[in-house]
């Protein structure tokens, strides 16, 4: 049964993190990678696309423990817990949808979003990349941490499935349902480059998670 995104991911904030380290594949290996991407200058301004409870900021914080991370997240719970784990650090937390909520332009040194984006189609995400671009400070980047799809065949069956349940159960608003329609790497370099980042490319794959850098 599908539901609303924010509460799926509230209902599950015990063991969450247990799950997303000890479930998916590699995953002790590339958050840290992720973190390893972002830049090494202190007090860096890293915004950060559904922060949930800040998996890679644990180790962005050993190499810069004077960033300063913007989060965005649907799921409240989950920004108490990155809040209640970082004391003292400098955190603007947002609770929202990083669709909806407006960005400072030329504001941030990086952008990074790590198995967060894999929900949302093409269409939805260029006018977020779009944003996100404008967000990056001149010469700066977005790292893109996320689980795609092996080809357009996975591709198209994930999204007819999410859209039969959305029918099944009656679902007529615009809000967001946590179901996994991930696209092709192919796919997702294609929504960058038209929202205006001037080159992607892949630093790191784990099976289907890959890591993708997307340059101003």
């Amino acid at each position: 049964m599908l539901e609303r995104m924010g509460e799926f991911f509230d209902a599950r904030l015990n063991g969450y993190e247990e799950h997303q380290l000890k479930t998916i594949a590699s995953a002790e290996e590339f958050y840290p990678f992720t973190a390893d991407c972002l830049p090494k200058v202190p007090g860096s301004r890293i915004l950060d696309l559904g922060c949930g409870t800040g998996l890679e900021l644990r180790y962005y914080f050993d190499i810069v423990p004077t960033a300063e991370i913007t989060g965005i997240d649907l799921a409240s719970g989950m920004l108490e817990a990155l809040k209640e784990k970082f004391p003292g650090k400098t955190l603007t937390l947002i609770h929202g949808s990083y669709f909806d909520i407006p960005l400072e332009e030329n504001a941030f040194d990086a952008v990074v979003s790590v198995e967060s984006l894999h929900h949302f189609t093409k269409e939805e995400k260029i006018p977020l990349y779009e944003k996100v671009r404008k967000a990056l400070k001149p010469g700066r980047y977005f790292i893109l941490t996320d689980y795609f799809a092996a080809s357009n065949e996975e591709e198209e069956s994930r999204r007819t499935e999410f859209l039969r349940l959305r029918k099944e159960q009656g679902i007529c608003d615009d809000a967001f349902y946590h179901f996994d329609t991930p696209l092709t790497v192919d796919h997702e370099k294609e929504a960058l480059l038209i929202a205006g980042f001037s080159s992607v490319t892949i630093l790191g794959a784990w099976g289907p998670t890959y890591t993708l850098k997307a340059e101003r």
